[in-house]
């Protein structure tokens, strides 16, 4: 897999700016076939940081009713990321 598959985008929330400015950690949604190491690998060459360490989780759907129709969201994966200290990947760097 190639890095831009395994990374599919930024979870960005109060929680995880919190996490990014006091413990250095970014956290991504990943492809659920993703394994660590390669999430590492793919998190250094597309963002050109270190990692220290990786955390990942499976985040399942939620169930979901629309009067009689029950339906479910689909199941992902999150990936809690922690960079060495003096990296940084800053997402809204113009705003």
């Amino acid at each position: 897999m190639i890095p831009q598959q395994i990374i599919k985008r930024p979870l960005i929330t109060e929680k995880t700016t919190i996490q990014k400015e006091e413990h250095n950690q970014v956290t991504f949604e990943v492809d659920r076939r993703a394994n660590r190491m390669e999430i590492r690998r793919a998190v250094e060459e597309i963002f050109n940081v270190r990692v220290a360490r990786v955390r990942t989780m499976q985040v399942r759907g939620k169930v979901k009713r629309r009067g009689p129709i029950v339906g479910r969201r689909r199941n992902w994966k999150k990936a809690v990321v922690t960079l060495m200290p003096g990296h940084r990947i800053d997402f809204f760097e113009g705003v």
